[in-house]
């Protein structure tokens, strides 16, 4: 398993790795087929986040093939540019193996060093396996968001979840 910062030669894999996460969970916010991203986007897109100090995409390879991804997105002003919003996915073949993990580690060093001081993200609160792996790697939560989402006509409530870095 091989965890990097994604190029813009990844742009095509790493369309079809979302358009696989959407399709086998309910915990990603798209739903299958509700991606539209072309290529040409994807690419703009990935460059924009290796021109910024403060977002970056990394991805988990295993021989050859896209199976995770973490998203750091950074705060755009002055006031939020120490924070970064995260989102990540990870092939269910994959989970538990310690994909999650690999992802947050690599992560949080690039943040450090980036000048993030608070890392962000919103779970849903019936997603077991995730909400552990965030308080695994020190994140806890601050609040509850209730109905948040809609999924398959159901209201969903989400955690909000942060860690401090120091």
């Amino acid at each position: 398993m091989r965890i990097r910062q994604i190029a813009k030669r990844d742009a095509p894999n790493y369309i079809a790795l979302c358009k696989k996460l959407d399709q086998e969970t309910k915990f990603m916010m798209l739903d299958p087929g509700e991606r539209t991203t072309n290529l040409k986007e994807q690419k703009r897109f990935i460059q924009s986040l290796l021109d910024a100090r403060n977002s970056m995409v990394f991805i988990a390879e295993h021989e050859d093939r896209l199976v995770g991804y973490l998203g750091a997105y950074g705060g755009e002003f002055r006031r939020n540019r120490h924070n970064a919003y995260l989102v990540i996915g990870i092939l269910q073949q994959f989970t538990g193996k310690g994909i999650g993990t690999a992802l947050f580690t690599e992560m949080e060093n690039w943040a450090k060093q980036a000048g993030i001081h608070r890392l962000e993200l919103t779970v849903m609160t019936h997603n077991i396996a995730g909400v552990s792996l965030y308080k695994k790697m020190g994140f806890t939560i601050e609040g509850i968001a209730k109905h948040s989402l809609l999924v398959d006509g159901n209201y969903v409530d989400e955690y909000y979840m942060a860690k401090i870095l120091s």
